[in-house]
């Protein structure tokens, strides 16, 4: 499965400005929906997180969450994560129910008809 990267800066600020958002201990979530018909996902991890190697990790991590939430978003959404501390000691395992958990708190999620 190939995602669609969000890389352009003005794409993440429409999506910060425009986009709804819900934060837990370990990841931000924002959403917003696109005209594309496609997800496309971000990732964020500021230097606060600590040094390359665990900002790396960070990504890792929720990429491997995402991947496993991928399935149940509906289509024609931009999705951005935003690493917190507690990320890059987390597994991957552990974020997929939390994800699954904001994303449908955000519209996010196909209803279970829709599957």
């Amino acid at each position: 499965m190939k995602t669609l990267s969000i890389k352009r800066n003005n794409d993440f600020l429409r999506i910060y400005r425009r986009g709804k958002s819900v934060a837990d201990s370990h990841v931000i979530c924002y959403a917003s929906p696109n005209r594309l018909g496609k997800v496309r996902l971000g990732l964020t991890t500021s230097k606060k997180i600590g040094n390359a190697v665990a900002r790396n990790r960070a990504r890792r991590v929720l990429r491997a969450a995402f991947r496993e939430v991928y399935p149940m978003i509906k289509p024609g959404f931009d999705i951005i994560l935003v690493a917190r501390t507690k990320t890059t000691f987390t597994k991957s395992t552990a974020l997929t129910p939390i994800l699954t958990a904001q994303l449908g708190k955000l519209g996010a999620l196909q209803s279970t008809k829709e599957l």
